[in-house]
């Protein structure tokens, strides 16, 4: 164990991360997250939730290890000869855990109006490069490691419980309060550089702040419904059911619209079906009531009109996503929009098109594709 130590410290690895010490930190950010898109496939998968265990507990101990280095806690112990990299770690996993989240979430179709809360997101995975030069900042430390951990759990009670709900996001919430304030304690307990550093009653106000800011967002259902995600959402001419198989006939895009399946403008012919077809991914086991509610823009007033809403169930465990579809008749021209809805009235995403009626016009980019 010595002789390895020792070529470490002589290693042209650890040469090279001296040198360029600057950039250390970028790149162990982008190591975080290549490794993450490479890797993580569904949130249920148990090669997913150990990842994101294994990110979660190391994140906690490289922590701890940090906040007591200043203290001398570890002279003349092997953590001693790590203390210089005890950053890059904490870079490491506040990189991969957040570009987690940003992975599943943006698997979603549409982002309709959580895309503030994914914007979010953004600025703290791309903000996770400059944290090396501020990472000794405890209350920044204990602020980003309460969002990303409360990130974690509302993602992995509903696939433990198979179960969502507004209980089980204040559960999750409060798990993560729980750790986070449970750390902060036994750091500041062991710690004297901590206690001389920060001002505890502060920083449990940050922690609380952000805690009543998330649920906010929450209950005005500006958080995406995680882990469910809207696989695909297409406005269609026909859907047909064949042997567990969906058909779905659809007008495409131009083929530089690479981030939307259908045409916005749907060519309706009179008395014609227009459908709505989504698929949405859930966790294995997991259950949960969705519908499609349509809506039509009346030019007259200048508001979205709520016309229906269709429901059904989802059962969790499939690839594609569970799959699904309503329909109405004889649509009046303008636009429309469908809203996926959980139970809860937590936006999925929406499907956008606009009723074109006519006789002579005919549909454009027809194909068939099946789900």
């Amino acid at each position: 164990m010595k002789r390895t130590l020792v070529q470490f410290r002589n290693s042209r690895l650890r040469g090279f991360i001296r040198k360029h010490e600057k950039y250390a930190p970028i790149l162990f950010f982008i190591g975080g997250f290549i490794f993450d898109t490479l890797t993580l496939g569904r949130i249920d998968r148990l090669y997913d939730l150990s990842v994101l265990c294994l990110h979660m507990t190391s994140l906690t101990i490289t922590l701890y290890l940090y906040n007591l280095a200043d203290d001398g806690k570890w002279n003349n112990t092997v953590l001693e000869r790590f203390k210089e990299y005890y950053p890059l770690a904490i870079q490491f996993f506040f990189g991969g855990l957040s570009s987690a989240y940003v992975i599943y979430y943006s698997r979603s179709v549409s982002m309709s109006k959580t895309v503030f809360f994914l914007i979010i997101l953004l600025v703290l995975l791309f903000a996770n490069e400059i944290l090396k030069k501020r990472i000794s900042n405890k209350y920044l430390q204990f602020s980003v490691y309460f969002f990303i951990s409360f990130t974690f759990f509302t993602f992995m009670v509903p696939v433990l419980i198979k179960e969502m709900s507004p209980n089980i996001f204040i559960l999750s919430g409060l798990l993560s309060l729980f750790s986070t304030l449970a750390l902060i304690a036994i750091i500041y307990r062991a710690s004297p550089s901590t206690r001389s550093e920060i001002h505890l009653g502060k920083l449990i106000g940050i922690v609380f702040s952000i805690y009543l800011i998330i649920n906010i967002f929450y209950f005005f259902r500006l958080i995406p419904p995680v882990p469910l995600a809207l696989s695909n959402g297409i406005v269609a001419h026909q859907v047909k059911v064949d042997n567990n198989n969906y058909l779905v006939t659809y007008e495409t895009d131009e083929w530089y619209v690479f981030w939307r399946k259908h045409r916005l403008k749907f060519i309706q012919k009179p008395n014609e079906n227009v459908y709505v077809f989504s698929s949405i991914f859930a966790p294995t086991s997991l259950k949960k009531s969705v519908f499609h509610r349509w809506k039509w823009y009346n030019q007259a007033t200048q508001e979205w009109e709520i016309i229906e809403d269709i429901g059904y169930d989802i059962t969790g465990g499939r690839d594609g996503g569970y799959r699904g579809y309503t329909f109405k008749n004889n649509l009046v021209e303008g636009l429309w929009k469908v809203e996926v809805l959980t139970q809860e009235e937590l936006v999925l995403g929406i499907i956008d098109f606009e009723v074109i009626t006519s006789d002579s016009l005919q549909p454009k980019g027809i194909t068939q594709k099946i789900f």
